[in-house]
């Protein structure tokens, strides 16, 4: 406590120090009869030596500060679309920093070579016809290249995914991540927002899940039949706006239940393969190195951003509408620790969008396998697929 009234103190009496000193130098002016606007050749010369001082001190820092943490910061890309999307943003940088030092120097070196000086007029030149050309045409040249390079890339990076690439999903919500792999068949199965249970999270459809969520929708804790109950219990008694709502409740959840009826009956249990095979993973998302991903992603409640900074690979989750993204990991997590000096560094998946008040926390770690160990963690995972783990022996 005391040592923060000490530092109090000290800022309080350097701003009156300040202050004063400012006071003196005011009083000073007026006793040599000299305006503000009025400044001296000496004055002009130590501002031009400072600005030449300060380029050298702004352009050392900034070399410094590349040499001593990357030139981008961004480190190694572990991705092979990482790599190309690498090679453009240092083109990008290697042409802004060309233009950052070539103008700067201009800018302060100007400012001390054309200092101001008694009895000389500036040269009054307003005009030229061939330096508009030249500073048009060149950006235009410039930026005009590297958009056809980013839209060349743009498409390979949005191109179809190879037929063998793996296909997973990711699904977000507040605040965490949910991966489904598609089961042997490579393929996922359907999906239905309206069948959003605590032991079907994902919405997957099936025989079961459909039979499930319309259970749950009339006999359920909150379902039809409940709400009924209560608003026709006279031991309860209730205001208008609450009643006025469960109504509202009510009518919303028999919609539901009539568009759950309409969906069991149409339904191809055929189709409930592509389900069961599924494989439900949290916490970590299990990679292989050299493998084509296809990731599929979609949103429960607000708009949420998948990042993978180490992969450079990034888009938006929505509600209602499945976005995809695909990348090729070309590093394995071991590989990447002896790259970075790390033996706890691990790649990350987080959302690059501020999505709630525990937005910090939505993450999930990312482990790259080699082939065999990959093979090896994902035959343990046959166990653990979407009929095994939620519906044990009851989906057929």
């Amino acid at each position: 406590m005391e040592s923060k009234l000490i530092v109090l103190l000290v800022i309080i009496l350097g701003v009156i120090a300040i202050a004063q000193l400012v006071r003196v130098y005011e009083l000073v002016s007026k006793l040599r009869d000299k305006k503000e606007h009025e400044i001296t050749y000496r004055d002009n010369q130590l501002n031009a030596k400072l600005m030449l001082a300060f380029m050298f001190i702004q352009s050392g820092g900034l070399i410094y500060l590349m040499l001593k943490y990357g030139w981008t910061g961004r480190g190694i890309a572990a991705s092979v679309e990482g790599i190309e999307t690498d090679w453009l943003l240092n083109l990008n940088f290697v042409i802004v920093l060309f233009i950052f030092f070539i103008t700067n120097a201009l800018l302060f070196f100007f400012s001390y070579k054309y200092v101001k000086k008694p009895g000389v007029k500036a040269f009054y030149y307003p005009h030229n016809n061939k330096l508009e050309i030249i500073w048009t045409v060149v950006p235009a040249v410039v930026l005009a290249v590297i958009i056809v390079l980013g839209l060349n890339l743009w498409g390979d990076l949005t191109a179809e995914s190879p037929k063998n690439a793996r296909v997973i999903e990711l699904y977000a919500k507040q605040f965490d991540w949910t991966a489904r792999y598609a089961g042997e068949n490579n393929k996922l199965g359907k999906f239905d927002y309206k069948l959003t249970l605590g032991t079907n999270e994902l919405g997957l459809v099936t025989k079961e899940t459909i039979d499930s969520a319309l259970v749950d929708m009339i006999e359920g804790p909150t379902g039809i039949n409940s709400i009924k109950d209560r608003l026709n219990n006279e031991k309860l008694v209730f205001n208008d706006s609450v009643i006025s709502a469960m109504n509202v409740t009510l009518s919303r959840k028999e919609r539901l239940a009539r568009l759950l009826t309409q969906m069991k009956k149409h339904h191809n249990a055929k189709n409930d393969i592509d389900v069961w095979d599924d494989i439900i993973q949290k916490d970590t998302l299990y990679l292989c190195v050299d493998e084509p991903l296809e990731i599929k992603l979609r949103s429960r409640d607000i708009i949420h951003s998948a990042y993978f900074p180490h992969f450079r690979a990034q888009i938006n989750c929505v509600p209602g509408i499945q976005t995809r993204m695909k990348f090729t990991p070309n590093i394995t997590t071991k590989e990447m620790r002896k790259k970075m000096n790390n033996n706890k560094f691990n790649f990350i998946l987080m959302c690059n969008k501020i999505c709630g008040g525990a937005h910090y926390k939505m993450k999930m770690m990312v482990v790259v396998l080699n082939k065999k160990e990959f093979s090896k963690w994902w035959k343990n995972k046959q166990k653990d697929t979407f009929k095994n783990k939620y519906f044990g022996s009851s989906g057929a």
